[in-house]
């Protein structure tokens, strides 16, 4: 037995050190953004970054940005690396870095090899800061993939990624969370592809991504803003409400096992959303836009928690729509005595395209072929 597991870990340590899944770019701010991305085994990780000139990224050392939240350089083989001061509305080029670490014993470290994205022949990867000023902008949502990676393609295969400011992925990119490979596979490697590593994504957790005996780990891959997987952000005239709906039965349904309490975390972020629609982020955008994948209708628990923790104030602050998922059809429904603000379900075979224009928010959604669905525009208040 001994020496069939020596052999094992024989074979396992031949493959060489490689990242494995990314990078992704999340949560753009003005002055910042976070850079994830993972490797085959345990490593310290930093990014380089250089900005978007007409020198060579190789004309001088570029600075480096560890993973080093708390003083230590992370020892992980999930890398997340927050850059920060940098300038609103500017261009970068960057290139993430991971060191194998073999051995840590006392003050003693043995580093392995270094894997990095490419440079030289493909040239280095590039993202632009968001600036509040922007005059417009334009972005895309996509919820209840569920794994599908050709649904996906199919569905952004018309999109202007050198036009598109951020995606947002509104829940349900998966059915459940099993395994690192599984949930970076079910979409993320897709996206990477397609633009993500240079167009910032926004994720508003579904409550598929809280199913699966991986699922706690959520906030590793996508850690969300400051410490919530909830929050808000402006870019250019719109303010972003991201909302996390949690799951759609009470706590106590059989299929959660007695592991979730999300009533008491939607209560925590109610009080957290209370506060921060009143701050000058919010009040003083053109256009209040919230994100969140179950809609406030439909009769189950989870609908009814989003109807009742989060509409009224989302009445009170004067939000302007709000986009959701969930129900795996497109629905646009109007507002109404409960909800004072148009709410567009988008479905899980519909893409939604939208844009800042001076007539207002154009949005169109779009169907897997390119035909267009529904459009509609909302106007600033």
């Amino acid at each position: 037995m001994s020496v069939i597991f020596f052999l094992i870990n024989g074979f396992a340590q031949d493959e060489p050190f490689r990242i494995t899944h990314g990078p992704y770019l999340q949560n753009m701010s003005e002055d910042g953004v976070s850079i994830l991305w993972t490797t085959n085994r345990d490593a310290i990780a930093w990014v380089e970054l250089a900005p978007d000139d007409s020198t060579h990224f190789y004309l001088e050392e570029r600075p480096k940005y560890f993973s080093a939240p708390y003083g230590f350089k992370n020892v992980s083989a999930v890398h997340a690396v927050r850059l920060s001061n940098l300038r609103p509305g500017t261009t970068y080029r960057y290139r993430i870095y991971s060191q194998e670490v073999l051995s840590h014993k006392g003050t003693q470290v043995i580093y392995g090899k270094v894997a990095a994205s490419k440079a030289y022949q493909t040239g280095p990867l590039t993202f632009t800061t968001g600036n509040h000023a922007k005059k417009d902008i334009s972005f895309v949502i996509l919820n209840d993939i569920h794994g599908n990676n050709e649904l996906m393609t199919n569905l952004l295969k018309n999109t202007s990624w050198s036009n598109t400011d951020m995606v947002f992925f509104n829940g349900d990119m998966v059915s459940d969370i099993t395994s690192e490979e599984q949930f970076l596979g079910g979409f993320v490697d897709t996206s990477v592809k397609l633009f993500a590593s240079e167009v910032p994504v926004y994720y508003a957790r579904g409550n598929h991504e809280t199913r699966g005996n991986f699922a706690h780990r959520f906030a590793d891959y996508f850690p969300g803003f400051s410490g919530k997987i909830y929050g808000m952000f402006r870019q250019g005239p719109v303010c972003f409400v991201v909302l996390d709906c949690g799951e759609d039965k009470p706590d106590s349904d059989i299929e959660y096992s007695g592991i979730v309490a999300f009533d008491a975390y939607r209560d925590k972020e109610a009080g957290w959303l209370k506060e921060a629609l009143k701050s000058d982020l919010y009040k003083n955008a053109p256009y209040k836009i919230a994100i969140i994948h179950m809609p406030p209708f439909g009769g189950w628990h989870g609908e009814k928690e989003v109807e009742d923790k989060f509409v009224p104030l989302l009445n009170d602050a004067g939000i302007q729509a709000m986009f959701c998922g969930h129900l795996h059809k497109y629905i646009r429904k109007e507002a109404t005595a409960r909800q004072n603000f148009p709410i567009i379900v988008n479905s899980n075979n519909t893409v939604i395209k939208a844009l800042t224009a001076p007539e207002g928010l154009k949005v169109e959604v779009r169907n897997e072929q390119g035909g267009l669905v529904d459009s509609l525009v909302i106007p600033q208040k």
